[in-house]
């Protein structure tokens, strides 16, 4: 068959398709199908992704063909490779961006603490809870209540019903006590 036989053969096989003829679509592929592929394979370098990217190639053809139009010089074969080549392309620039997300994902700081920063502050939460145990019942209760509850010394005093200057010194020499503790 001479090129121009071969030229009028796709170009009255994308007509039928165009008219949705499977049995066309059938005949296109068996006459295309090995030049594209070898496209495809040599843009994609992987043979699954070309394989892939065929299936999409024929469904855009199968789609588009009435789109394809002999009188304005184009010819089939080269209309078949310029959607191979996009259909290609578009696997390509999925492929990078899918990397580039990895690659960012890479840059963002994991803020969390390390594993021995957690243990040192379970042990240190461990130490605290045990000195806070070791101090006389009101100092212990003066302290978690103004220091893990937010309260005021006067909301403290009030509720003691003692002086701000007495419920300042519980605390303070409670504090000391605590502090003597943690640090042996």
């Amino acid at each position: 068959m001479s090129a121009d036989e071969a030229r009028l053969a796709l170009t009255a096989c994308l007509a039928r398709v165009a008219a949705g003829d499977r049995d066309a679509l059938a005949d296109l592929y068996r006459r295309t199908s090995v030049k594209l592929f070898s496209l495809c394979l040599r843009m994609l370098q992987e043979r699954r992704e070309a394989e892939d990217v065929m299936q999409e190639i024929y469904i855009t053809v199968w789609n588009k063909a009435a789109t394809f139009d002999a009188a304005r010089g184009v010819s089939p074969m080269t209309w078949l490779l310029v959607v191979a080549r996009n259909k290609a392309l578009d696997r390509l620039r999925l492929r990078a961006r899918a990397t580039d997300g990895l690659e960012a994902a890479e840059a963002i700081a994991d803020d969390r603490p390390l594993a021995d920063a957690l243990l040192e502050r379970g042990q240190l939460s461990q130490r605290l809870a045990d000195c806070l145990a070791g101090l006389d019942e009101r100092a212990a209760a003066a302290i978690r209540a103004a220091f893990f509850g937010g309260q005021t010394y006067e909301t403290l005093a009030r509720a003691a019903s003692m002086p701000l200057g007495s419920m300042k010194s519980i605390v303070r020499r409670g504090l000391i006590r605590l502090k003597a503790c943690i640090e042996t």
